[in-house]
């Protein structure tokens, strides 16, 4: 039986997208146990995930054995693993897949953010994972850097569906709808069938508090402090408005006539950070007809535990949030200087993430091969 607070998410038109996955959780059936009693209707996954899913526990070990044996390295077997994982919560979530047409039901699997930079081997690792892991609910996860522009158009064009992650400017947001549309006229041309291509947009919401509240710390000023813990959701409130502007113009509603969906905003790192926020706060008043939000399993038992759940809570919000933003320039806190930083440390954080991985795993090959 469904919580009555993620029921009230999800009948507000918010998919609940769990932000975790191992081997746990799918041979413990703790994820059948979300789906049925807290509405998770998909799995998000990124290296920090995976990373922390094969150095805990034993769940790996038998497998890491056999890839051993085979002779695989490190580089090899993370996307034996990684991919069998997700397509094994693919196969999960199937029901729902089918269920929501194809909306949800979905699994994420990032490329090696080491090539976040590089736009061709991108494109290249986006096809191999979708290969890989083979399975129609997949998305292929593309960081949204100006390098990952052309990439998320390019493997959108091959008919693959894509999760374009590490938004954290309304800028950089806009030129990544642009892809999107430019990606789905190309699988269009290329004789794609629009209807099977999906995509949402990972808006990231908490690091941007976290950033910009150390900055109003710092100013210490009664304003700076007053102005703290509200960016985050403006930013997300805007991007929303970007969203709803965007697919209502002539070009989009060409492709939608074609079958295309409009690709989701997505609210992403919806842990709250700061002890002193509402610990529901990135889900209560970011909860918006279209969305979906990922959230860690913590958020999502506070959600089920106490959120109060009030319908849309952010169309029609855009003067204010536009006002949290001017304050905080007024008060000297450069936005495309956060936001620029962010992505930065996003992709160090990532990339230090898979680094780990790949060496704890080649250690445990090596281990298991003795």
């Amino acid at each position: 039986m469904s919580n009555k607070n993620t029921q009230a998410l999800s009948d507000a038109g918010v998919s609940i997208w769990l932000d975790d996955l191992s081997r746990e959780r799918l041979t413990s059936r703790s994820l059948v146990k979300l789906i049925n009693e807290k509405n998770v209707v998909g799995v998000t996954t990124n290296p920090s995930i995976f990373h922390a899913a094969l150095s805990n526990g034993q769940s790996y070990a038998s497998q890491v054995a056999e890839l051993a044996a085979a002779g695989m390295d490190a580089e090899e077997a993370v996307f034996k693993i990684t991919s069998d994982d997700v397509a094994a919560a693919c196969d999960l979530f199937a029901p729902i897949y089918a269920a929501s047409n194809g909306a949800d039901g979905r699994v994420s699997i990032e490329v090696d953010p080491r090539l976040a930079r590089n736009t061709a081997e991108t494109i290249a690792e986006a096809k191999v994972l979708h290969e890989l892991v083979a399975r129609e609910n997949v998305l292929i996860k593309i960081p949204a850097t100006v390098e990952g522009l052309e990439a998320i158009a390019e493997t959108l064009a091959a008919g693959i569906s894509v999760n374009v992650t590490l938004i954290f400017s309304l800028e950089r947001y806009r030129a990544v709808i642009n892809a999107f549309l430019t990606g789905l006229e190309a699988a269009k041309a290329n004789g794609h069938d629009l209807t099977k291509i999906h995509s949402v947009a990972s808006f990231f919401v908490s690091r941007v508090d976290t950033e910009i509240d150390a900055r109003l710390n710092a100013i210490g000023t009664e304003a700076a402090l007053a102005a703290r813990g509200k960016a985050g959701v403006a930013n997300a409130a805007l991007a929303y408005q970007v969203y709803e502007e965007s697919f209502t113009s002539e070009r989009w509603n060409l492709l939608a006539s074609a079958g295309a969906h409009a690709q989701r905003p997505l609210w992403a790192s919806t842990g709250v950070k700061d002890p002193a926020l509402p610990d529901t706060l990135y889900v209560t008043e970011l909860c918006a007809p279209n969305t979906v939000n990922t959230m860690p399993e913590k958020t999502l038992e506070a959600t089920a535990d106490h959120a109060q759940i009030t319908g849309d809570t952010v169309s029609g919000t855009y003067e204010d949030a536009n006002a949290v933003l001017d304050t905080l320039a007024a008060l000297g806190v450069s936005y495309n200087e956060v936001v620029d930083k962010l992505e930065v440390e996003g992709l160090q954080k990532f990339e230090a993430a898979w680094n780990e991985l790949l060496t704890d795993l080649a250690a445990s090959l090596q281990k298991a091969g003795k």
